[in-house]
């Protein structure tokens, strides 16, 4: 874990936290990433987690702690992803279970970034250096639907979508418990846990407003199929906000509930809909769940 600290001299006139940062570590991040850090909680004020935007005073202590990534993570690597659409603007690919969409320290190959070199020379270059194409995440153990960027107009545009909350992505999702009403909405804010900094709890005072959509497509005798429709993107939204109404995700060992019948989180990215860059007109794609999904819910059909 790489630390650094500043303290914001006596000259300095007030300036948003990620301007005066851009300034001062110019040579280390892009603004891109330095707001990745402020957003992530990794780059703090006087001791707190604030916004991008927030004023700096003089005597101002900010306190960053980040994960050093390596310089040589991406190397191309000859493994299979499963495309279901491809033009000259983007990618869409079915993300299996267990794999990292971008390398980082702990994980510096076998991710889809490295199969996505492998597969093509065309990926943006707008985004962060060591995330070629990637214009969102899904968490290493949920499977399902992603899009990628080929080229910089396709990821700002694509990324501009994403920060609108202009993309409709459906999930679904096994919870342990019998959901009795139809339809259920949660708007509980998350943020990063004080104590944990990589787990995400609901903050009621502090944190970003996150809202998901979850309605039954059936019920078995102990658990429930639902279909999650987020409209906001936080990390590791709708499994927190599954656990708060009482509906932990099933096989999820963070969040959740264990299961004798799936080894990770019983959460697929089903579809994913936008505005395609180049021809601005609504497109949609679908994927099946993955076997081990299946293979859950024969279980739960006994």
């Amino acid at each position: 874990m790489e630390k650094i600290q500043l303290v914001v001299p006596p000259e300095t006139q007030s300036l948003r936290l990620d301007f005066y940062l851009a300034k001062e570590l110019a040579a280390n991040f892009s603004r891109t990433k330095l707001k990745q850090l402020i957003d992530s909680g990794a780059i703090v004020l006087n001791g707190k987690a604030v916004k991008a935007h927030t004023k700096i005073v003089p005597g101002d202590q900010i306190n960053m702690a980040y994960e050093k990534e390596p310089a040589n993570l991406l190397r191309a690597e000859s493994i299979p992803i499963d495309v279901v659409h491809e033009d000259e603007d983007i990618i869409v690919v079915n993300k299996p279970a267990g794999m990292v969409v971008h390398p980082a320290c702990g994980n510096p190959n076998g991710t889809l970034v490295n199969a996505l070199l492998h597969h093509t020379n065309a990926l943006s270059t707008a985004g962060d250096s060591v995330r070629p194409g990637i214009v969102h995440r899904l968490d290493k153990d949920t499977s399902g639907i992603l899009v990628i960027a080929k080229n910089d107009n396709a990821h700002r545009f694509l990324g501009n979508l994403f920060k609108k909350h202009q993309v409709s992505r459906q999930y679904w999702v096994v919870v342990s418990g019998i959901v009795q009403h139809e339809e259920m909405r949660c708007t509980e804010p998350l943020g990063k846990s004080l104590m944990n900094r990589k787990k995400v709890i609901v903050r009621p005072d502090d944190g970003k407003p996150s809202i998901t959509n979850f309605k039954v497509l059936k019920r078995y005798s102990k658990a429930t199929l639902l279909e999650a429709r987020p409209e906001t993107g936080r990390t590791r939204q709708i499994r927190v906000h599954l656990r708060t109404l009482g509906y932990p995700v099933l096989g999820d060992s963070v969040y959740g509930v264990s299961s004798p019948w799936i080894g990770r989180q019983a959460l697929h990215a089903k579809g994913l809909g936008f505005l395609h860059p180049k021809t601005k007109k609504p497109v949609f794609f679908d994927s099946e769940i993955p076997a081990d999904m299946k293979s859950l819910l024969k279980h739960l059909e006994v």
